[in-house]
């Protein structure tokens, strides 16, 4: 017993033809694959200009076919047909991989230019420029720019308002005075001024920003900027991100920050199709 369920399916005795199986035997409805009618099958016993009459009238058909195909073709990637309209999917430009932060359940786009960080050994560094440079004090290599991303302590306050404003010192000190081995990149800082605070949106809640523009002994200094919000992984303590980047030509743009920040999303809603770094 036939399982097929009824449609217009290939013709056996007629390939080029759509024939209707009513899910039980085929019918004497054919159709041509865009859904004109079929023209009229000659009899067995027909003669041969009867013959050629239908083989005329099965390419004037699919002609006819071909030039509606190519009139319903339109500019705004709608393909009109008999019987269904299909809207052509828009071509642009590739969505940017993530880097995924699963202790505090967050993904962050990488802009091009930047890299997730495999040879470092900082467990908090999300994202890195490429390359590095000799650090304006000859104390070793720099990057122009570092996004990290942690959970806030206590000792860091509750809201994320007070979570990046106690945070933002630190991410500057870190950043541009003293490093890691104490010594000092950039010679130190000599100034700082606020240039954005406010709240944000950010991963589906209400976050809090913070950015300064550092000024440095040696070197052009740079932006210093401590985003905090809820985290979305079950930890109590807010998220923050921080993003540090070089100012003066050879530092990332400045649109580089709100694109990752405006970017961020709780992990369970990372976009299909794009790659993790």
């Amino acid at each position: 017993m036939s399982t097929t369920p009824p449609g217009w399916y290939r013709d056996p005795q007629a390939p080029h033809l759509e024939r209707w199986w009513d899910g039980g035997t085929w019918t004497g409805h054919r159709r041509t694959p865009s859904g004109l009618p079929a023209p009229p099958t000659p009899a067995a016993g027909a003669s041969g200009r009867a013959r050629a009459v239908a083989s005329t009238a099965a390419g004037a058909v699919l002609v006819t076919a071909i030039v509606g195909g190519a009139a319903a073709l339109r500019t705004d990637g709608l393909r009109v047909g008999p019987d269904t309209a299909v809207r052509t999917p828009p071509t642009g430009p590739p969505s940017p991989p993530l880097v995924v932060d699963r202790l505090n359940g967050i993904s962050l786009p990488v802009p091009a230019g930047w890299t997730s960080p495999s040879a470092l050994a900082q467990d908090d560094v999300v994202m890195t420029t490429e390359g590095t440079y000799d650090c304006p004090a000859g104390t070793g290599r720099c990057r122009h720019g570092e996004v990290l991303s942690r959970t806030a302590g206590s000792a860091d306050g509750g809201s994320p308002r007070a979570v990046a404003e106690r945070d933002v010192p630190r991410a500057a000190e870190a950043a541009y005075g003293h490093d890691p081995g104490g010594r000092r990149p950039f010679g130190g800082i000599r100034s700082h001024r606020v240039v954005r605070a406010g709240p944000v949106a950010v991963a589906g809640g209400d976050g809090y920003l913070v950015r300064w523009r550092v000024r440095t002994t040696e070197g052009p200094g740079g932006y210093v900027q401590s985003l905090a919000f809820p985290a979305r992984s079950g930890i109590p303590a807010p998220v923050v991100v921080r993003f540090v980047f070089d100012a003066g030509p050879d530092g990332p743009p400045l649109s580089d920050m709100d694109a990752i920040a405006a970017g961020i999303r709780p992990v369970d809603q990372d976009p299909g199709g794009q790659r993790k770094v």
